[in-house]
């Protein structure tokens, strides 16, 4: 019996070491990126904010009050994506469609907003990309992840640049959009 054991107990452990241990093929697919490519994606996001067209609103007030605190406070955009800066020479290829919502106690210092960028024209019609993150004021650049998409994003993840590039009129602005994204060649 002592025999029957010293002989099955080291064939027991190679065997427990070779199923827990992940063959070179596994390893190498897990860190292989040659299936996705990176896309810039180059946009312009057209908002208006007042009057009766208005494309980005406030729905609900901070129930700190609007003056003292942005905390709590709830909006929506349907923003135009086109090709171009200006509106009534470049191509509308979609919508800039979202919720946001006030998550700092100080007035206008933060903000959670996700997005869908649906597209309606072009290149990528009919495919959707979702990108989230905080907003931490209005100025400079705000960075968000891609987190997901549809059509020929499907399995996208990646990041986007948004900056206010103009203000046309007082009740508009124009906004530059830099999106980077790995695409899977799958996704197709």
């Amino acid at each position: 019996m002592a025999s029957l054991t010293t002989t099955l107990l080291p064939l027991v452990l190679l065997f427990l070491l070779a199923s827990t241990t992940p063959s070179s093929t596994t390893a190498a697919a897990d860190h292989d990126h040659d299936d996705d490519s990176l896309t810039h994606i180059h946009l312009y996001v057209h908002e208006t904010f007042a009057g009766p067209n208005a494309t980005a609103i406030r729905v609900l007030e901070s129930p700190l009050g609007a003056t003292t605190s942005t905390f709590g406070m709830m909006g929506v955009v349907d923003d135009e994506i086109r090709a171009g800066p200006d509106r009534s020479s470049s191509a509308l290829l979609g919508r800039y469609q979202g919720v946001f919502f006030g998550t700092s106690l100080e007035l206008g210092k933060g903000f959670f907003s996700a997005v869908t960028l649906v597209f309606t024209a072009g290149e990528y019609a009919g495919s959707t990309v979702s990108v989230e993150g905080p907003i931490l004021g209005f100025t400079g650049t705000i960075e968000r992840a891609v987190v997901g998409g549809t059509g020929r994003f499907r399995l996208a993840r990646g990041y986007m640049l948004f900056a206010n590039i103009s203000k046309p009129t007082p009740e508009t602005n124009v906004n530059e959009v830099q999106l980077f994204v790995l695409m899977s060649r799958h996704a197709n």
